[in-house]
């Protein structure tokens, strides 16, 4: 075991508090750690053996790594060391006075950093499906393959504007977001009991079932004297300010020069990026695949994880 690593074990959070809401086919992590990003401690997880070859997963934005109990064991029982880390303000992660694009590309390499040198896959979902195409950019002779589930963009058009006119919008961006947390820094996240925070979670994720979301909420929110809390900074808003945009990784797809899959869940849903094979296809690199799952909504990992794993573990081999 890695130094600082410890074991979860079923039915146990990162802080320790038993539970007893299971999911069929869930595991917890069979090690969880913490790496220093710049002064923020960043929750590291994996399951499988220390000594198979790791393969890198990011999860989606106001998600947290333990959203994969159900798809990263399978992937591990497949021979893989798959590691996954709760980004900054999710989950076991702590929370930071910052929350940029930037800072969770500083907070992926920091932890892969801790990896051995050789190439890898990447495998990122929504938000991460993003993250994990930049960190290809960052670091080709780390990354031996991509999956990007549910998480390519369209290729919707990109303003062509000044250099001042783009300075303007970051400013503005900026002075919207630091409104956004002066409004929120004294304020927690609403408590409730299990099955009201599981609802409210539904509503965004209407296609998922209701025990997998009382589950998550075991696994993803702490509970105090008021009720449970989902682990997430409240002070956070989608999107944060930075330099990303995502039409520009679809501009950059075709130049990667490692092999791309990329799966699309076509049953539309609040949390999806609307994203269609037409979008894609011109921009995937030479010998890139896409595939497009109708019935299926963006979580596609959770909806279908056995099909989706299968199809990742077919693509690596």
């Amino acid at each position: 075991m890695a130094d600082g690593a410890t074991p979860l074990s079923e039915g146990t959070r990162g802080d320790g508090v038993e539970e007893v809401v299971t999911f069929p086919g869930a595991r917890a992590p069979d090690r969880q750690r913490f790496v220093d990003s710049c002064g923020v401690a960043i929750s590291v997880v994996e399951w499988g053996d220390e000594s198979a070859p790791p393969l890198v997963l990011a999860h989606g934005g106001f998600d947290f790594a333990r959203t994969l109990d159900v798809f990263a064991p399978m992937l591990a029982d497949a021979g893989w060391r798959v590691v996954a880390w709760d980004q900054r303000g999710h989950g076991d992660s702590a929370w930071a006075h910052l929350y940029s694009w930037e800072a969770d590309l500083r907070d992926a390499a920091a932890v892969i950093s801790t990896l051995p040198p050789e190439p890898m896959p990447f495998i990122g979902h929504s938000k991460g499906g993003g993250l994990v195409m930049h960190l290809a950019n960052m670091w080709p002779h780390r990354v031996s393959a991509l999956v990007n589930l549910d998480g390519l963009p369209s290729d919707g058009a990109m303003s062509d504007v000044s250099e001042h006119e783009r300075t303007r919008r970051l400013r503005d961006e900026l002075d919207a977001w630091l409104a956004h947390r002066r409004t929120l820094l004294d304020k927690q996240r609403r408590p409730g009991t299990i099955e009201e925070l599981a609802a409210r979670r539904g509503r965004m994720n209407p296609r998922l079932s209701m025990e997998w979301l009382k589950y998550l909420v075991t696994v993803g929110a702490k509970r105090d004297p008021d009720g449970w809390r989902w682990k997430l900074d409240p002070t956070m808003r989608m999107g944060g300010f930075g330099p990303w945009r995502p039409q520009w990784s679809m501009l950059r797809l075709p130049g990667l020069g490692v092999p791309v899959l990329g799966v699309l869940g076509l049953e539309s849903e609040v949390m999806g990026w609307g994203t269609r094979p037409h979008h894609v296809l011109p921009h995937l690199p030479p010998g890139g695949r896409l595939e497009a799952l109708e019935g299926v909504g963006h979580f596609v990992h959770i909806e279908q994880p056995r099909l989706i794993a299968d199809m990742v573990l077919e693509f690596l081999s």
